[in-house]
């Protein structure tokens, strides 16, 4: 084991790991956890940014095949990568209450019987400016915080990882989360074009095209429509016929796609009797009252539905998992609040989970730093992100980014590719509808089509905080690198 060094040492790559093993999916693994860091430098080799990564390396059997490796990361922009580790997928995990707050310390943390080291090995990476990365030198934000800007730093920190470990040969994963589905879109892409093609993708709680679903277009309504009626149907609210939510689900989709998408499209135009009907449909499958959503001209906003849901019970609905709840208010004071902790389902788990991850590392790893980590730094880094976008084929930068395209042209380029779609029926912050919309108009090859497939399970944003929902998705995980890491 290396001594670990300073992780605000400028200039100087660090690592530190001990070693361990696990007993999961039916066998031991011996494998090494490690913490470090890799510079990610621009052309002329200036240090741009330390980036800090987790690692989990599994010893290869004698006669095995060379083992994947995925890089993991979660979103924000702005947000650390412990949850996925810590909360989901590495080889420790802290179960939560979900969907009920977790009581505070102690927390109860363990070998990870989930865990995706029995198909991979792991390296979860902290974006510039999040966890224990920082920007160096004179490096500004404005050349790291920037939906372009993130993905070539992403592509320089996989490929040095890549070289200091030596594992240009193993088969290769991303795995993102949350704003992370819309880096590993783009970043596979760009990876692609740099002659490293990819085994597969993991989208989780998935937003590809900001443009048209997170701007108060018409888009972002259809999208979200079918998310809340998941969550009238939890919280009892549903007045159909419907006995099971996935049939509820099916009829949901057909709706907000059909009659819902006319009444938003032909605005004052459409005639009175079409909007009694649409109303009704509406109110049955949301759970709010008709007139109300007449008055709102069926414009119901992901906060407005948060608020409106359980009104009358004087309760507020989580954002990133409906199932939680919280007094109305849930913040004091009529101001601006940071979206990513103004809510019940965030709070439910944050703690736990980095209170867990801080141990993890002290005592699993061997790592310490004098640097604070940043967990959640969502707020100074959205308000300085520069969301325009470079397209592949689209000549003028959008302004906000549509990386279906950049997924489209990754998949075509490479047909091996295969990507997963995952995300949970209650979460309003990436509704799964909008990831099965987005790729309907990529219009693929049927042959292409088929290398992407979706599932959705009983959960929110944080798909994985679920227990019953995690067991069921490394189970799906399991399937889908198996797929992907067998050719002919």
């Amino acid at each position: 084991m290396t001594e670990p060094t300073p992780a605000d040492a400028p200039d100087t790559e660090t690592f530190t790991s001990r070693r361990h093993r696990i007993t999961a999916g039916g066998r031991s693994l011996d494998y090494s956890a490690g913490a470090g860091t890799v510079i990610v430098r621009d052309d002329e080799h200036r240090p741009l940014a330390s980036v800090f990564y987790t690692s989990y390396i599994a010893d290869r059997e004698e006669g095995a095949p060379v083992r994947p490796v995925t890089f993991l990361f979660n979103g924000g922009p702005g947000s650390a990568s412990l949850w996925l580790n810590i909360g989901g997928f590495g080889p420790k995990r802290t179960p939560t209450n979900t969907p009920l707050a977790t009581p505070p310390a102690p927390y109860a943390s363990g070998d990870n019987p989930h865990t995706l080291l029995t198909a991979s090995d792991l390296v979860f990476i902290d974006a510039p400016g999040t966890g224990y990365s920082r920007l160096l030198g004179d490096a500004t934000p404005a050349e790291l915080w920037g939906v372009d800007q993130d993905v070539a730093a992403f592509a320089k920190a996989i490929t040095r990882w890549l070289t200091i470990t030596n594992n240009w040969n193993a088969p290769r994963f991303l795995f993102g989360e949350s704003y992370g589905t819309t880096r590993a879109a783009s970043l596979v892409h760009r990876l692609q074009n740099q002659g490293l093609d990819f085994n597969g993708v993991v989208l989780l709680s998935t937003v590809l095209n900001w443009g048209e679903s997170n701007l108060g277009g018409p888009r972002e309504y259809i999208n979200l429509l079918p998310s809340y009626a998941a969550t009238a149907w939890y919280h009892g609210k549903v007045r159909t016929a419907h006995t099971a939510l996935e049939p509820l689900l099916v009829d949901a989709r057909e709706f907000a796609q059909g009659p819902f998408a006319e009444a938003l499209l032909r605005g004052d135009l459409l005639p009175t009797d079409l909007e009694d009907a649409v109303a009704e449909r509406m109110s049955a499958l949301v759970g709010l009252d008709a007139d109300y959503l007449k008055k709102h001209h069926f414009r119901i906003g992901m906060e407005q539905y948060r608020y409106a849901l359980l009104a009358d019970e004087g309760r507020v609905i989580g954002r990133f998992d409906t199932r939680f709840t919280a007094e109305h208010q849930y913040v004091v004071g009529n101001g601006s609040h940071d979206p990513a902790t103004d809510d019940a389902a965030t709070a439910g788990v944050n703690s736990a989970h980095l209170s867990t991850y801080r141990a993890h590392l002290a005592d699993d790893i061997g790592f310490t730093s004098e640097l604070h980590y940043r967990h959640l730094h969502n707020m100074p880094i959205s308000r300085a992100w520069d969301w325009t976008h470079k397209a592949p084929g689209v000549d003028a930068p959008q302004l906000v980014p549509d990386v279906s395209i950049d997924l489209s042209a990754a998949v075509r380029r490479n047909p091996n590719l295969k990507v997963f779609v995952m995300g949970g029926y209650y979460d309003l912050a990436t509704p799964f509808f909008g990831p099965e919309v987005d790729v309907a108009h990529l219009y693929l090859a049927p042959s292409l089509r088929e290398n992407i497939r979706f599932t959705f399970y009983e959960s929110g944003h944080m798909t994985f905080v679920d227990e019953r929902a995690v067991e069921r998705m490394k189970s799906d995980l399991d399937d889908f690198y198996r797929d992907a890491t067998t050719h002919g």
